[in-house]
Order: C-alpha cells, then structure tokens, then sequence
C-alpha cells in the first residue's frame, strides 16, 4: 500500500545513508524502523527520564558576562574549596 508521510529532511537522511550503507532499498528500512518502533511500544513501558543534575556555580559577578574560561575557574575554585572541606582542613 501507498501513503504519503511528511517527515523531517534529517530524518530522511539518515534513513536513505543506512539503505545505503546495508545495500537495502529504502523501504525495506523505513518498513524495518516502524515495525521496531510499533514492537517496543506494544512490549515496553517508556523509558524513564532522569533529570540531570547539573553543578551549582556560586558567582559573586552576576553582572558580568562569563566566558567559558570564567566558569571552568569558578569549578576548580568551588572543587578545591570542597576538597579541604572533606580533608576537615
């Protein structure tokens, strides 16, 4: 059967790089991918998402635009601080 499916251009892509790459049409991996994907939702529960947690960075100079060398400095400086802390120094 025929239908016509709006998908993004990178999507497309990759799909059209692996027929390629595997020297398949690429139907056979547009079929391949959706019957994976219809699998996995029928046999498994979503996957669960963590939050990340990310550093605090304690900065005095809100004002002041950092650059990435600024905050690379602010972590050696907050990870020395809480070396001495675990030492008991």
């Amino acid at each position: 059967m025929k239908t016509t499916l709006d998908l993004p251009p990178d999507l497309i892509r990759e799909m059209k790089l692996r027929a390629a790459d595997e020297g398949r049409k690429l139907r056979d991996v547009a079929t391949e991918i959706f019957r994976r994907g219809l699998d996995r939702a029928d046999s498994s529960p979503p996957p669960v998402r963590h939050r990340v947690k990310l550093p605090l960075i304690k900065c005095e100079q809100l004002s002041k635009k950092m650059t990435a060398s600024d905050v690379a400095d602010v972590l050696l400086k907050q990870e020395v601080e809480w070396t001495h802390e675990a030492a008991g120094r």
